[in-house]
């Protein structure tokens, strides 16, 4: 498994070990492709009679969902969508309808879609065999995140911490959600963990906080198909999607991009062998 990007984070030469993997929720351990955002997103737009795109309700995925809905109306085309709907542009109060409309329909659409994604319990058995702590964070409100919590912990994924932009004030791409995690987990130094997330949102989240970003890119966002559907491309179709997928997460940033969690295992060890090597040279 291979470093992009030919940086670390920072104080790496202080992390005698990893400590801590922290996960992004949907599309990354849950909902394969994440739907349930995406999904909810188009019927709330759809509702007002201004349609989204689905590269429209994927653009900005991770952030936390008020804050989403806000960004997805800024853009020019919904702006003047929206103008021709209702005479005038958006406003915030807009902002705020549309989120209140949001809120119940995720709710209703989350379990249908929230299943663990393969490879997510082994992954995190590998984790623990290490010693290492497990936390989480999402863009999900707190009463969305505990329905997802209650149904992966039935499923086999139960993360020590798990955290909403509500429990810290802000989410992504702030890195507020990564430091309270490592109280809780008592991790020090931030380049002892790894943050593992799906978008954009969530390897700026692991930047600004200074640890290790692994991207997930066949599963999540950046391809946004469920599983039948992305089996149901021609290979060289698949095979393009995932190149662009990988592309776009390691612009972000990401330390390495993984297809999917069964290489997880690799970056670790790989992780490991980064931080055996900046101790030696201390």
């Amino acid at each position: 498994m291979r470093l992009l990007n030919g940086r670390v984070p920072p104080n790496t030469v202080n992390a005698a070990r990893l400590q801590a993997v922290i996960f992004d929720w949907a599309g990354t351990t849950v909902d394969f492709g994440s739907l349930a955002p995406t999904r909810t997103l188009e019927k709330v737009f759809a509702h007002f009679g201004v349609p989204i795109h689905e590269s429209e309700a994927r653009r900005d995925m991770g952030l936390p969902k008020r804050e989403h809905i806000a960004h997805i109306l800024s853009t020019k085309r919904v702006q003047e969508a929206w103008n021709l709907e209702y005479g005038t542009l958006p406003l915030k109060s807009d902002v705020d309808r549309l989120y209140e409309r949001f809120v119940p329909l995720q709710f209703e659409c989350l379990s249908e879609y929230s299943s663990v994604i393969d490879g997510v319990q082994g992954a995190v058995e590998q984790i623990r065999l290490r010693g290492l702590s497990v936390g989480s964070t999402t863009g999900y409100t707190r009463a969305m995140l505990d329905l997802l919590v209650a149904q992966s912990v039935r499923e086999g994924f139960s993360p020590d911490v798990s955290l909403s932009p509500e429990d810290v004030g802000a989410g992504r791409p702030h890195p507020f959600m990564i430091f309270e995690n490592a109280v809780r987990l008592q991790v020090c130094p931030l380049a002892a963990i790894v943050k593992v997330g799906d978008t954009v949102a969530d390897i700026q989240e692991g930047l600004n906080a200074g640890v290790w970003t692994v991207g997930v890119a066949k599963t999540g966002n950046m391809i946004g198909l469920s599983r039948a559907d992305l089996e149901a491309l021609s290979e060289e179709d698949r095979a393009r999607r995932l190149r662009a997928a990988n592309m776009e997460l390691e612009q972000a940033g990401a330390h390495y991009v993984i297809d999917t969690m069964y290489e997880l295992e690799g970056v670790l060890d790989d992780i490991d062998t980064q931080l055996r090597s900046a101790a030696a040279r201390e």
